[in-house]
């Protein structure tokens, strides 16, 4: 597959496309996305609102649209949200209008959400493409999240049972990428986002 970038740019007589890419913990999925839109930077990454605080170097608005439980149960009520879930113990979710907005622009769009979330999605708009990305192995998913050692003993066998659950999740995506190296795995979803 070559590396050249991919444009996503449509005119505006026709509605932009929404993807959503969803992964467990430990997956390499932010890794995978950040080489994404070096090759598709025409793409709309959507940044979500979250509850949980700041890790080093993410930015509000940027990483995440950073607000309290009680701000967020405030958007839930206003109906601000095109899906959201709740994820160990802190509130994720995705804005409505300017999702809304990008694809009558005729932009293509990428949500990075969570399986709890992605069902919602594909419940509501059943013409998203949906890719899951899976590691290699469980083995290498426990390695990643060992490596990055932010997490209790507590926290990973969490994280591990949730992966489980979510990697039994994958057979109802329309696509899955296997993250053995990043490069590939993010080239294979830009193959997706081009037909």
């Amino acid at each position: 597959m070559n590396s050249q970038s991919c444009s996503t740019a449509h005119d505006s007589s026709r509605c932009g496309r929404l993807f959503v890419i969803s992964a467990p913990s430990g997956a390499g999925k932010d890794t995978v996305l950040g080489c994404l839109i070096q090759l598709c930077p025409d793409i709309v990454l959507s940044v979500s609102v979250t509850t949980r605080p700041p890790r080093a170097g993410e930015i509000d608005g940027v990483s995440y649209y950073f607000v309290s439980k009680a701000q967020f149960e405030d958007m839930i009520i206003s109906d601000e949200f095109l899906e959201y879930a709740c994820y160990a113990g802190e509130y994720y979710g995705t804005l409505k209008k300017p999702i809304e907005a990008f694809l009558r622009e005729g932009k293509d769009v990428l949500l990075e959400i969570e399986v709890q979330g992605a069902k919602q999605i594909m419940s509501i708009l059943p013409e998203a493409v949906t890719i899951f990305i899976v590691p290699p192995s469980l083995e290498e998913l426990e390695r990643r999240l060992r490596g990055r050692g932010t997490d209790s003993e507590k926290q990973l066998a969490v994280r591990l049972k949730t992966a489980a659950y979510e990697l039994m999740e994958k057979t109802n995506y329309d696509h899955i990428v296997v993250n053995e190296d990043v490069s590939r795995a993010a080239e294979e979803i830009m193959s997706i986002i081009c037909r």
